[in-house]
């Protein structure tokens, strides 16, 4: 299997693949993005988590939809099967890039998380040494790396219903602390929408940033049996849970320590654990959290080494990039993924938080295109399907083209809001370069077609 160009193992189960998406949504952007989305929004941020919740769940139906018409192909083959090669190559290569930054940032995390014990040592030894940790689990056989995955999600899934089980106690006094705030927090403090209403929309960017990594799913589908019939159940029951992991921590967090009192120096979790006079369980939701978002930069290694893998197969990335090991595992990928991920590990020793703001924009903006192209793809082979799709996307095409139009004017939004500006500029550079690339490289077919 160590030829030049192997093929992927399909050792992944329902169980893999459902934990490995939320591995990959339940990182950061819950952990650590929570306390700016409501630092700007304060509680009402909450409706920003099931508004994105929503359109996630159209995007992920139409993804299972497309793969029960076309078996054995991932979402970059949806793509360019309704687009072409072009929009295939640009989308395939922005996901990679979207994933690497997310990767970035989890390990950075990761670093900041870890210095809750280890002060004196500096963020960027830490978060290398978390880089080194998600290189080699990737290099395991896909079975092992999908067992484990499916482990570190399953520890920070139950973190979570804890800490709701928890928080509830302490709102409401049935576990005794020194202060019970009940409902106090969600109307003092300039009520529920303190900035406004607008200011749901300035917390989308950092919200679809913590959602993107669904649609990790749908680069699954090649290491997955009988995925055509797998998908459409594993997304009905994922969009619930992910939505009910997501507000519900939210709504806690709120709850008991005052939106405008949360820091960014920790995690807001361990801040409400602290504040409540629980010490020791600060330090066991600490470790919890560090499993968290190493558990996210291995799913975001896994989504950007096969999209590097699937391009490099169809001629859209360098062949040596579609080699093998004997496990399965696409070595080249992972090792290029592997030293992007070194050098912004290093990256945390000339910026931190500047870094950390600037990164969690980027992939906000970018999985807004990648759910943009998924939905358009959907709508336009549905005309074509060459068989009847077992799963059918609901109140289609009204449903999928009003998500479109919704994805469409956040995006635009995005672009005239001055916080997000640099980190905006940044993924419409990388764009523009890939649009550039794709005409140079897609011509000479055209020239001879």
């Amino acid at each position: 299997m160590g030829q030049a160009e192997g093929s992927l193992q399909k050792k992944l189960k329902p169980r893999h693949i459902s934990f490995m998406a939320m591995g990959g949504v339940i990182g950061t952007g819950i952990f650590k993005g929570s306390a700016e989305t409501i630092g700007l929004a304060g509680p009402g941020v909450i409706v920003s988590y099931i508004f994105a919740g929503l359109l996630l769940l159209v995007v992920m139906a139409a993804m299972a939809e497309m793969a029960t018409v076309y078996p054995g192909r991932n979402m970059k083959d949806f793509v360019r099967e309704a687009f072409g090669e072009k929009i295939s190559f640009i989308m395939g290569w922005m996901y990679c890039f979207m994933w690497l930054s997310v990767c970035v940032i989890e390990i950075m995390a990761a670093g900041s998380f870890l210095q809750y014990w280890f002060t004196e040592v500096p963020l960027w030894v830490l978060s290398l040494a978390s880089a080194a940790f998600i290189i080699l689990i990737n290099l395991m056989s896909v079975g092992t790396f999908g067992e484990f995955e499916f482990w570190l999600a399953g520890i920070k899934i139950a973190m979570i219903v804890i800490f709701i089980v928890l928080g509830i106690g302490l709102i409401f006094g049935m576990i005794p602390s020194e202060h019970t705030p009940y409902l106090q927090n969600f109307t003092n403090y300039g009520g529920f929408f303190p900035n406004g209403w607008t200011s749901v929309f300035s917390a989308l960017l950092v919200v679809m940033f913590s959602y993107g990594g669904s649609e990790l799913i749908g680069l699954t589908l090649t290491e997955t049996e009988n995925a055509e019939r797998i998908l459409p159940k594993v997304v009905g029951n994922f969009i619930l849970r992910i939505i009910l992991f997501f507000t519900l921590p939210i709504l806690i967090i709120c709850g008991l320590i005052p939106w405008n009192q949360l820091g960014p120096e920790s995690s807001p979790f361990v801040q409400v654990l602290s504040s409540t006079g629980l010490s020791g369980a600060a330090h066991i939701m600490n470790f919890i959290l560090v499993t968290a978002v190493l558990s996210a930069a291995n799913s975001g290694i896994y989504g950007a080494s096969r999209m590097l893998f699937s391009m490099a197969a169809a001629g859209e990335a360098p062949k040596i990039l579609a080699k093998t090991n004997q496990k399965g595992s696409p070595v080249n990928t992972l090792l290029l993924c592997g030293a992007i991920l070194l050098a912004g590990a290093m990256l945390g020793m000339v910026a931190q938080e500047q870094l950390f703001r600037v990164l969690m924009a980027v992939p906000g903006f970018a999985v807004l295109l990648v759910w943009i192209c998924i939905v358009l793809s959907q709508m336009k082979l549905r005309k074509v399907y060459p068989v009847k799709p077992t799963f059918k996307v609901w109140g289609s095409p009204f449903v999928t083209g009003t998500v479109v139009l919704c994805l469409a004017v956040i995006a635009v939004l995005f672009l005239f809001d001055q916080q997000n500006r640099f980190s905006i500029g940044i993924c419409l550079v990388v764009l523009l370069m890939l649009i550039i690339w794709s005409i140079a490289k897609f011509r000479p077919k055209q020239d001879g077609a």
